[in-house]
């Protein structure tokens, strides 16, 4: 049951949010991330649990020093210095991009799965469209440009031995970065197509393991769930791993032709293969899903009625099939 107290700090969590990204100046977006964190930590920390509280304090330092780096880089503009470079390293600090992004799984190692679905989504809006309006910049383009590839490398490699889910969608969240990096330096709707997108499917993943009440591998491995519901928990998956025909290889399709039309073929062939590995561990937490039967393991699961969920699935997953169609009617 949400309290009241968790809807007033989420309002000013969207408060600040909207103040972020509608400020026409620079002090005026620092003081919207800062409504934003200040209303995002009670959301987090729990005096019942001691990972959240760890979790929560983690998430305060790294974000507090970000903001930090922030102020002393605006400082410089006091001596005719370019602080553009460091306020972007700021932003990707506040991301948890790499090759900043050893706080993010063990914050999300520590929250619950609605917890999570904020911090994968809400939270990176604020400092993703601060960074996108730095990309007249050289400086900052080029440290966009390499955490990018840096991004997709981690984002691979991390979650292959991982064998706890939040773990597992913090590491796909950072290599999911990596291309959302690439879009914000070519078009500016191509990444905001590909962050909605990315949102969508978060969304629906985080809420699959939330009905079903799954933190790791082992919670998977159940008979009480329907394996119905499990198929379609596994489209899911497969679709934010960009998978074809799914809604998820839509925005990496428009990335990969703007890589071809600019020519970044090898930076395209790293990408690809670093998806590839992606969709290794999905397909790993979906065959598990969806073959591993225990028949003793019922009571790690919640029972729950699927409702609107399973339609809402098959409809968000199976859109991609007709975005071609709309292409070849334009």
């Amino acid at each position: 049951m949400i309290s009241a107290f968790n809807l007033l700090f989420f309002f000013t969590l969207v408060l600040g949010l909207g103040l972020c990204i509608s400020s026409n100046s620079w002090f005026g977006a620092w003081v919207g991330l800062e409504l934003n964190l200040m209303s995002f930590i009670p959301l987090i920390s729990s005096s019942n649990n001691l990972y959240s509280s760890e979790s929560s304090l983690k998430y305060f330092l790294i974000q507090a020093l970000a903001s930090i780096m922030i102020i002393f880089s605006i400082s410089f503009t006091l001596m005719m210095v370019n602080f553009i470079l460091f306020f972007s390293l700021s932003l990707l600090l506040k991301l948890g991009a790499a090759p900043f992004h050893f706080w993010f799984p063990q914050v999300m190692e520590g929250l619950n799965w609605l917890q999570v679905m904020i911090l994968l989504t809400i939270q990176k809006i604020g400092p993703m469209i601060l960074l996108s309006y730095l990309m007249y910049d050289k400086y900052s383009i080029t440290m966009v440009f390499i955490s990018s590839v840096l991004s997709a490398f981690i984002g691979a490699v991390g979650g292959m031995n991982q064998t706890f889910l939040r773990k597992i969608m913090a590491f796909s969240s950072i290599n999911h970065m990596s291309w959302m990096f690439f879009a914000m330096i070519v078009s500016e709707i191509c990444w905001l197509i590909y962050f909605l997108i990315y949102c969508i499917l978060s969304i629906m993943v985080v809420m699959s393991f939330y009905l079903h009440q799954a933190y790791h591998f082992s919670h998977l491995i159940n008979s009480g769930v329907p394996t119905i519901s499990k198929m379609f928990s596994m489209m899911s998956l497969l679709s934010l791993g960009g998978l074809p025909p799914f809604l998820g290889f839509i925005p990496k399709w428009i990335v990969i032709q703007e890589m071809i039309k600019f020519k970044f073929f090898y930076l395209l062939i790293i990408f690809l293969l670093m998806s590839l590995l992606t969709l290794y561990f999905y397909m790993r937490v979906g065959m598990t899903f969806l073959t591993l039967i225990f028949p003793f393991s019922s009571w790690s699961m919640k029972s729950y009625e699927s409702g609107f969920y399973m339609p809402m699935v098959l409809s968000v997953n199976f859109f991609g099939l007709f975005i071609p169609s709309i292409y070849m009617m334009m």
